[in-house]
């Protein structure tokens, strides 16, 4: 039987890979220019660090994890009932901020009175979903973390970088939609969720038993529920910018502000929650209506200030945002984008027979020092084979090289699209390549 890949997970061919490559390069260059520099995390963490960071009553850490341990200590706990200590416990990371919050922690990269640390990350991510349209459980996701700044300049430069990240590759305004909301802090949003639990615990007859089991540790998550009937209930619960407190609110008419000062478009929803417990004060989503179903989340995040100190560190402020590949390429084919093909020869060099290979060979690798894409036929095929091979290489042009040019010292350069040809010295074929192209 043939092995496949697992389910929930997916290759990336050539002309996928190299759109990826393209779409991290556009992310880099994008966010550079705000002074966020990269950073790579290990896949694995240890499983307390998205416990404590993300929140135990997510969907993330209670159904989504993977969670491993190595041989040896499974062996002892099925053997000899020791269960793995703490630090033996491992998680493929579901989602990037925690690693990178526990990567600036350890290392320190706020000291005291120091600038923020701006950072980038670009790759897999794991979660045990249910496979469905955008959704894998490897996944790709490109994000970004502030930490050390607190002023709302920062929320709203990472919401401008967001919205200029996406103009830049590819996705139109028009067919995105930017939502905005505040969750409030430590000091307005306890009595917050003691008036949304209240209304819930009134109306639990209606609401489903995860949202009522979510209600005793963090109800705020019911908003987030995809059940119709429970949508409808909460609906009507009390709204967080209702109970904001005095710096809350100040915090998020100042983030609203300076977006309205930059020209970006945004709608207030009060019920966005986001899915992870870290999240304080502002929130945001980018959303996608065409071609993505009931998944239409192309990115988002928040503010987090309290995250620092779960992980063990210095109280230290931070916000960061994270945008899935996978579902930005739904947006795009939604949008009749059109992805880069990989497969691509600015020169085939094909031999006429065996006499010649070396020369051909030569030539091929001169033309490569050179800069272009150069390929040759490796198994011996026939004249007509090789313009064959060439032509579904995609090669621009063809160079015939046969004992009577070889002797000539020439090769014969046809233009595939046009389909004139041309007798070129063979040391003058690079240069004509370049002229070629210009």
């Amino acid at each position: 039987m043939a092995i496949n890949a697992p389910k929930g997970t997916r290759d990336l061919l050539p002309d996928q890979a190299l759109f990826w490559n393209q779409f991290r390069q556009t992310a880099t260059d994008v966010f550079g220019v705000y002074g966020y520099l990269p950073i790579e995390t290990p896949l694995i963490e240890q499983t307390e660090l998205f416990v404590r960071g993300i929140g135990e009553a997510t969907d993330v850490v209670s159904k989504e994890m993977f969670t491993a341990i190595s041989g040896e200590n499974l062996r002892r706990w099925v053997e000899e009932g020791e269960a793995p200590d703490a630090k033996s416990r491992l998680s493929l990371r579901p989602e990037g901020t925690a690693g990178t919050v526990r990567a600036v922690v350890q290392h320190d990269l706020v000291p005291q009175g120091a600038a923020p640390a701006k950072l980038m990350y670009a790759g897999p991510m794991f979660r045990a979903e249910r496979p469905q349209k955008g959704r894998y459980r490897q996944f790709t996701q490109i994000g970004v973390e502030c930490l050390g700044a607190e002023e709302p300049t920062i929320d709203a430069e990472a919401i401008i970088m967001l919205m200029r990240f996406y103009e830049k590759v590819g996705i139109p305004r028009d067919a995105i939609r930017l939502l905005l909301n505040s969750m409030g802090c430590e000091q307005c949003r306890p009595a917050y969720r003691d008036r949304v639990k209240a209304y819930m615990d009134e109306r639990a007859g209606e609401l489903c038993g995860t949202c009522m089991a979510r209600a005793e540790v963090n109800p705020l998550r019911a908003f987030d529920c995809k059940n119709q009937a429970c949508a409808a209930v909460m609906a009507g619960a009390p709204k967080i910018s209702d109970h904001l407190c005095d710096d809350c609110r100040e915090h998020y008419e100042a983030v609203k502000a300076l977006l309205d000062g930059a020209g970006v478009v945004y709608e207030e929803d009060y019920k966005l929650v986001r899915g992870l417990d870290y999240y304080t004060r502002t929130v945001f989503e980018v959303q996608v209506d065409d071609g993505m179903g009931a998944q239409n989340a192309i990115g988002g995040g928040g503010r987090y200030d309290k995250l620092a100190e779960e992980v063990g560190g210095r109280p230290t402020p931070g916000l960061g945002f994270a945008l899935g590949f996978e579902r930005c390429v739904l947006a795009l084919e939604a949008a009749g984008h059109e992805f880069p093909r990989a497969q691509r020869c600015d020169l085939f060099v094909a031999c006429v027979d065996d006499l010649v290979r070396a020369r051909a060979f030569a030539l091929v690798q001169e033309c490569r020092d050179a800069g272009f894409i150069c390929e040759m036929d490796h198994q011996k095929r026939s004249l007509k084979s090789q313009f064959k091979l060439a032509d579904k290489l995609g090669a621009a042009r063809v160079a015939v090289l046969g004992p009577d040019e070889l002797a000539e010292g020439v090769a014969t350069l046809r233009d595939m699209g046009t389909h004139t040809e041309a007798k070129v010295r063979l040391d003058e074929v690079v240069g004509e390549l370049g002229r070629a192209i210009l």
